[in-house]
């Protein structure tokens, strides 16, 4: 596959796609400019088209961040956003969203206990709030929670309409994951999984991939083999690579699982390509 960002102009994209089984990065941060120039981005989206990474979703992490996600969205094809509101942020934020059609969750959103300081009560009415703005706009949500599944999994049995969601880079107990998955939740699966020795993960089965999405969390938690490298969507072929071989299934099967899932979950429609040689813009 050959793929081309033209001089000067990033909105521009000419793809040659390999029309067969794809992957999506359905987490990463590749349009924050802490991390990542625009330079740099863009040299990303041509590494991951180069693995057959063939669409990303960009996480809002506060309302700023999510604008700076919706716009990085609207100048490229295949790339897509999700408004949110991080836990730690939760004395301090605005929440004013209006959905568009590259819009595909509220997200990151969820509680974060781990550092000592945090606002119990803080974080839980900032939850609701989102939970109710994911209602509203009919929208799935991508959560992070950290140390607080008990008074998640509390809170977001008050909102019953909620759209199936995704628990992003899931790292908790095996009896946790179970239960998680008995209520329908989707689980993120990222580098985390090829270095962390994560009791979780010990005992996968092929059924896990019903419930598994794909997901870098860039520019963190680079996966093997890449490890001290800066994370970047393309590296999602280096954690389907490991999840085949932990599952003894093939890439491809991975590939088809989880990028149906992702599709399924965010309503996102089949990827937009050229034949070879074509122009194809960014939307």
């Amino acid at each position: 596959m050959n793929n081309y960002l033209t001089p000067g102009n990033p909105g521009v994209f000419y793809a040659c796609y390999n029309k067969s089984m794809y992957l999506i990065d359905s987490h990463c941060h590749l349009h924050d400019r802490e991390f990542f120039s625009e330079e740099q981005a863009t040299n990303m989206l041509k590494n991951a088209a180069k693995r057959n990474v063939k669409q990303i979703v960009c996480i809002g992490t506060s309302h700023e961040d999510s604008l700076n996600a919706s716009a990085f969205a609207s100048s490229y094809q295949n790339v897509y956003w999700t408004y949110g509101i991080h836990p730690e942020s939760a004395n301090n934020y605005t929440i004013n969203c209006k959905k568009d059609n590259k819009l595909v969750a509220i997200g990151e959103i969820g509680l974060d206990y781990h550092y000592e300081g945090y606002d119990r009560r803080a974080q839980i009415k900032l939850l609701e709030q989102a939970l109710q703005l994911a209602i509203d706009l009919n929208l799935p949500c991508s959560f992070h929670v950290r140390d607080a599944l008990p008074d998640f999994f509390a809170v977001v049995k008050n909102f019953s309409e909620l759209k199936p969601s995704v628990l992003h880079s899931f790292s908790d107990t095996k009896e946790s994951l179970e239960y998680a998955l008995s209520q329908g939740f989707y689980i993120g699966v990222n580098g985390l999984i090829t270095f962390a020795n994560l009791a979780c993960y010990k005992n996968l089965t092929p059924d896990f991939l019903d419930h598994c999405i794909l997901e870098t969390d860039a520019p963190f938690l680079t996966p093997e083999p890449n490890r001290g490298k800066i994370n970047e969507p393309g590296n999602i072929a280096d954690i389907a690579a490991w999840l085949s071989r932990k599952l003894g299934v093939s890439e491809g099967t991975i590939a088809e699982k989880t990028t149906d899932n992702a599709r399924k979950i965010f309503h996102i429609p089949n990827p937009e390509s050229a034949e070879p040689g074509a122009r194809a813009e960014f939307s």
